[in-house]
């Protein structure tokens, strides 16, 4: 039988943290999850990434390690220290060690340009750097032009996922991780929060429109919104999460501190590569991911039989679109639960979850599959949520009228870091305005219909993208489409679709086009289907509908017409 220590809070609190709090409170932060889960579960497993493995306790130790060694290089409360690095057992250490310092992190998309990179470590003033050693090419060209930054640390990931060797003269200037481990001390000391809406992370927006903007999450929220991962995504101590959504995505949706929080394991995966993802489900026992659809399409595309199923139950939280109900239904068929989530950057990623109703269970799998197709009702802990008109009137709830999704409480964020204008545009009326078109059903479920930007008004109707789009799914040929609105002459806009067909299957957009109009009213059939062999998306998979709009409205002054 092991021994534990007694919990760190009995053992590292000064007098000074509990003196300006009654009995009864304290302050929330995903660092609370740490303590209890180290006391919990030293000798239990953690974290895997490649062929490294770790205990709580060692987990715990290099946590520590990093805070203190970022502190003894002066790096102190309220820093920025940014983030360059894909999925890995230091993105998720840095989870912790940033924050216990008292210091913000400032994720960052992997996959931006080198200036887009440099306008995000200026605009945070980001003091320190974690960069992954494979990404030498994004930082080089502007590495001299960022004097607020101190401190570069490397990260090595490639060996352990058997990836090329990134060039030997990658960052040689500076220390690697492990290196700069050795600069800390392992000892649990008192984190340095005392206000629990002081910031925690910066999460920077895609920036399709104009500079990014940085989301600012707080201890509070992060809390809360793990605590709502645990609880709708079913997470026990028994728990395997794969890491298929990046971590530098909304901090991951909270996961890393909700795995954690629970005493579950953590296994890393670098990027998306679906024969890898199907092993690490096999080998770890893996229990749950998260991912949006694209990803549920490729692990589609990828099954090792046609009759595969998983050998155990998998519960997979998905968001960033609305997933069509096929792809749905052919999940379930290989033995995953669908979770189905709906949030943005703004709302620490998830804010709502299609809750599930086990009479549903019965009903026939098109129709269960449309019904776990809407985005639901908000988080156990965020529930404020409405469909409005233009007036910050509540639209009908009779899944017809079309409002805006607007949210308010525990999960929004605090605002957008040092732009008090667009923090004002986006909490106008006392809500966060999300900026989706959605329809009130009358159970209270929400279903998204399209962004503001992507509707169609075609002849003075509103068509919904995601409608058409859900009727291409259903053909068996098409793979993945993003329908958008183009400029016509007699209707001002109709839609075109842009499809990518399944390998080996063939279809003529003739062919799509006569597919639709047997499903939806004519007027809402693609006037245009354009096949392609890939579509632009983000990061996490989503679809960027804004590239395929603006090399279609090319040469026009309004792009509504």
């Amino acid at each position: 039988m092991r021994t534990a220590p007694a919990p760190l809070f009995h053992q590292i609190w000064s007098r000074d943290q509990w003196q300006d709090l009654p009995v009864y409170r304290s302050h929330l932060t995903p660092l609370m999850f740490l303590e209890r889960s180290l006391h919990v579960f030293p000798d239990k497993l953690a974290v895997v990434d490649g062929e490294r493995r770790f205990t709580y306790g060692q987990f715990g130790a290099r946590i520590y390690r990093l805070a203190s060694a970022l502190r003894g290089r002066g790096i102190q409360k309220g820093d920025r220290v940014a983030i360059l690095c894909r999925n890995s057992m230091e993105v998720l250490e840095a989870h912790f060690a940033i924050p216990q310092i008292g210091a913000v992190m400032v994720p960052i998309n992997v996959r931006l340009t080198s200036e887009e990179i440099r306008y995000i470590l200026d605009h945070s003033g980001a003091r320190a750097l974690l960069i992954e050693a494979s990404l030498a090419s994004l930082f080089d060209p502007i590495r001299h032009q960022l004097p607020g930054l101190e401190l570069a640390v490397r990260i090595d990931l490639w060996e352990r996922h058997s990836e090329p060797k990134p060039a030997t003269d990658a960052l040689p200037d500076i220390p690697s991780y492990e290196e700069f481990l050795l600069e800390g001390s392992p000892e649990p000391f008192a984190y340095a929060v005392n206000d629990e809406d002081q910031t925690i992370s910066i999460n920077y927006t895609s920036g399709t429109t104009g500079r990014p903007k940085g989301v600012m999450y707080t201890h509070r929220g992060g809390y809360l919104n793990a605590l709502g991962e645990i609880v709708h995504a079913r997470l026990t101590p028994d728990s395997v999460y794969l890491w298929t959504l990046p971590m530098f995505h909304c901090n991951g949706w909270c996961f890393p501190w909700a795995v954690i929080g629970i005493g579950a394991t953590h296994v890393c995966l670098p990027k998306v590569d679906p024969v890898r993802v199907y092993q690490l489900i096999e080998a770890e026992s893996v229990t749950h991911f998260c991912g949006a659809p694209t990803v549920l399409i490729m692990l589609l595309s990828a099954k090792p039989s046609s009759g595969y199923r998983f050998p155990r139950r998998l519960t997979v939280l998905t968001a960033a679109a609305p997933p069509p109900p096929s792809v749905i239904q052919q999940m379930e068929e290989m033995g995953v639960e669908i979770v189905h989530v709906y949030g943005l950057t703004e709302t620490y990623g998830p804010h709502t979850v299609c809750e599930w109703h086990r009479e549903w269970d019965a009903l026939e799998p098109e129709l269960r599959a449309r019904i776990k197709a809407r985005q639901g009702v908000g988080y156990i802990h965020a529930p404020e949520l409405r469909v409005v008109d233009d007036q910050m009137r509540d639209v009908p709830a009779d899944g017809q009228t079309l409002g805006e999704v607007v949210m308010r409480g525990n999960n929004v964020m605090k605002g957008y870091y040092r732009d008090e204008e667009a923090t004002a545009r986006a909490f106008a009326g006392g809500w966060f305005h999300s900026g989706d078109l959605a329809v009130m059903h009358p159970d209270g479920y929400i279903e998204l219909r399209d962004r503001k930007k992507d509707i169609i008004i075609s002849g003075g109707e509103n068509i919904s993208t995601i409608e058409v789009e859900r009727a291409l799914y259903q053909h068996p040929a098409v793979l993945e489409c993003a329908v958008i609105g183009i400029p016509d002459e007699k209707w001002g806009e109709v839609p075109k679709a842009f499809v990518v067909l399944k390998p080996g299957a063939q279809a003529t957009p003739a062919d799509l086009i006569a597919f639709c109009r047997e499903r939806l009213a004519h007027f809402k059939c693609p006037k245009a289907v354009e096949l392609v062999d890939v579509l632009p998306k983000t990061s996490t998979g989503k679809i960027q509908k804004f590239v395929l709009r603006e090399q279609e409205w090319a040469g026009y002054e309004k792009r509504i017409h």
